[in-house]
């Protein structure tokens, strides 16, 4: 999953990623509707662990894995839009001018698309 994940920054051209602060998990069991989710390792837990900031995509099993594959893609690239150009630990909200919404995880889907 987290090659994937890579693989998808590169792809999207999302340089501010630090690929090695971003991990991934599978989890079972939730009852969520979501299909994914990201966690930010916010600041007050980077001080007191002395880490830097990093970022976790949970990924859903029993909703993503029976996902085609291009809607898993343009799960991924929701979930990594959370992440702010300054890599700080912190997430870009939904609502919000310049915020995460699915005309702009479409068009940088289509985007990814058109250049393979």
């Amino acid at each position: 999953m987290t090659e994937w994940v890579q693989e998808l920054v590169g792809k999207c051209e999302f340089d501010y990623i630090k690929q090695d602060r971003v991990f991934c998990c599978r989890s079972t069991g939730s009852k969520t509707r979501a299909y994914a989710r990201i966690w930010g390792l916010g600041r007050i837990w980077q001080k007191t662990l002395n880490v830097e900031p990093s970022y976790i995509i949970e990924i859903i099993s029993e909703k993503f894995d029976k996902l085609p594959k291009n809607q898993q893609d343009m799960v991924l690239i929701h979930e990594l839009l959370h992440i702010p150009k300054n890599f700080s630990g912190a997430l870009v909200p939904h609502k919000r001018k310049g915020g995460v919404n699915d005309r702009v995880v479409r068009e940088i889907y289509q985007k990814v698309n058109n250049n393979r």
